[in-house]
């Protein structure tokens, strides 16, 4: 709350008390509101003029305010834009928020303070029909450009039956088709230069180097790429809608779809933000369960990015090993949770059951297991020199640079920053486990891998602490607005219990009005989840940050200058799902 105050103060004398509101909030991030004719103003002196500056842009999403009914000491407004800064400094997020009615939903844009912010604007006029004057190419970014209405808002249909049946008649299919014709001119781009005819190529959207369905058209000089833009959006298939017309626990499967690798990671991210909403303390062995599950994931999802990026630049051995290693892993996750990728195990106040009988035997099985496979992989992949050579030097940035774009995770501490939000905002418990934090030089693809490799050693460093030395106790918070609730021996004895576990079950917790973030170390970056309660068993607002969005927006300025070849190698070292920067 200190922290609070004085850069409320600081703000106030700068900007004049009438500009800066401060909220109240259940997650203590700093919040406050500021007139629109302010903001860029205010996030420009958060960024340059303050002590230990906001260098960092988190987030930009908005709030459909129009339904919602506990709104106390907040100023009126049809619909809120909501910003997240983050400080490495001060190892603090702040929240600015600005009102907006609807006969005037329009703003001026940051971009010009940071890059970044280019995608983030696209989305909130793509989903709410918000206008950010300025911003050089606001086009839709995730809907199709034929697509009518925003679908965040609340007036927009959330589910396909309220929409009608779908048709695609010829000429519907037809215009749609026009509608993906790459025009350089809507981007800037010419067709030629003074010596040669530029080349447009479409990378996707069923590229195998993709990924996944994602586009990129090149704008190509010969071999040498001049220009690129991602189109992203294929994947789309309204995840945060979603989350507003489940319940809160019955919403927890729908997360483990986002990044499809990370398995309960997603769970994790998404009830660490819950659960500061609703004030609930998870029991000590079911936070060590979560970690030693997230961990696992996290070798998970990094064993096939090493498989499928040593792929990418021509080995195409290791993803064979890679995916084998994978399968042992997955038969843990399997044995624990009844699946393998999306097991939907974490549950608000702790997880679904406790852990089985032999649980211990297979992971020290597989801690003697995959290290010495790792040391392998060290001279197969990372010390062959025609990977080296396809890596080393390519696709860099500075440090600066991924601040200033977003990025976060191994593509961050690749530049030798050693940040890692499981050490700098412990959440979990995991300020009790021992590990540290890998780190590169030079930023670009070789660098990338190298940490992410570190890292799966790191993880099993965890991994071992968490099997010698997990605590005995409940492995789920038994606080009331835990769900789904535990059942009681005299649950199916008494039809007054019954019902009251039953609605527990099928309508979930009601939750307090608030709103929270809750960010965790996600296997590719930082992952938060911002929610909004408005006292309902129901989510206001779900809104999912995902490192994978921010990090494909890096991609021309990665690849400028370099060849279609390299394209492939940079896109393998991102390590990005496309559910991830689509959800």
């Amino acid at each position: 709350m200190l922290a609070t105050a004085t850069i409320l103060s600081e703000l106030q004398d700068r900007f004049g008390v009438e500009s800066i509101a401060p909220q109240p909030t259940r997650d203590e991030v700093p919040t406050f509101w500021t007139p629109r004719e302010k903001i860029h103003e205010v996030v420009r002196h958060l960024k340059t003029q303050v002590a230990d500056p906001y260098k960092m842009l988190y987030d930009i999403t908005a709030i459909d305010e129009r339904v919602r009914t506990h709104r106390d000491g907040e100023p009126p407004s049809d619909f809120t834009v909501v910003y997240h800064l983050f400080s490495y400094a001060r190892n603090e997020y702040l929240r600015i928020k600005v009102p907006l009615q609807s006969e005037a939903l329009n703003l001026p844009t940051i971009t010009d303070v940071w890059p970044c912010a280019n995608w983030y604007e696209r989305e909130v006029w793509d989903m709410f029909g918000v206008v950010f004057d300025g911003h050089p190419h606001l086009a839709r970014i995730l809907m199709p450009k034929s697509w009518v209405g925003h679908p965040l808002r609340k007036d927009h249909p959330a589910r396909a039956t309220e929409m009608g049946p779908f048709r695609l008649p010829e000429e519907k299919q037809e215009a749609e088709q026009e509608a993906l014709r790459f025009r350089p001119e809507e981007w800037g781009m010419k067709r030629s230069s003074a010596t040669s005819d530029f080349i447009f190529m479409n990378v996707g959207p069923q590229h195998p180097g993709t990924h996944g369905v994602l586009r990129i058209v090149l704008q190509l000089d010969g071999e040498v790429i001049v220009d690129c833009v991602p189109e992203i959006g294929f994947h789309h298939r309204g995840a945060e809608k979603m989350g507003e017309r489940q319940t809160w626990h019955t919403y927890i499967p729908y997360t483990d779809r986002i990044d499809y690798l990370g398995g309960v990671m997603n769970n994790l991210a998404y009830l660490v933000a819950y659960e500061k909403l609703a004030g609930i303390k998870v029991p000590p062995r079911a936070q060590v369960i979560r970690v030693m599950l997230a961990e696992l994931f996290r070798i998970i999802s990094h064993l096939v990015w090493y498989g499928t990026f040593a792929q990418d630049v021509g080995q195409l051995s290791p993803v064979f090993y890679t995916f084998n290693d994978r399968e042992r892993a997955f038969a843990i996750i399997e044995a624990i949770c009844g699946a393998r990728m999306h097991p939907n195990w974490f549950r608000i106040g702790g997880v679904a059951q406790d852990l089985p009988r032999g649980w211990d035997a297979m992971f020290k099985d597989f801690l003697k297991y995959l290290p010495p496979r790792l040391v392998e992989y060290d001279k197969t992949i990372m010390k062959n020199r025609i990977f080296k050579a396809r890596t080393v030097g390519v696709g860099a940035y500075t440090l600066d640079e991924a601040i200033d774009w977003g990025v976060t995770g191994p593509n961050l501490r690749a530049c030798g920053f050693e940040w890692d939000f499981r050490k700098k905002q412990p959440y979990s418990g995991y300020e009790q486990f021992e590990f540290d934090i890998p780190t590169a030089t030079h930023g670009d693809c070789y660098d990338r891998a190298v940490v992410r490799v570190e890292e799966m050693r790191q993880s099993l460093r965890i991994i071992e602490q968490c099997v010698k030395n997990m605590p005995e106790g409940p492995y789920k918070s038994l606080e009331p607005l835990s769900a789904p609730p535990i059942k009681e021996p005299g649950t199916m004895h008494d039809i007054e219990t019954l019902i009251t576990h039953f609605l527990g079950v099928s309508w979930g917790p009601v939750t307090p009005p608030g709103e929270a973030l809750g960010a965790i170390e996600a296997t590719k970056g930082n992952n938060g989840y911002y929610l909004v309660s408005d006292g309902n068993t129901i989510s206001y607002r779900t809104r999912i940050r995902t490192p994978s969005f921010c990090h494909m927006q890096t991609l021309p300025n990665l690849c400028r200058g370099l060849m279609v070849s390299d394209l492939l190698a940079i896109l393998g070292s991102i390590d990005f799902v496309l559910a991830d920067i689509d959800r």
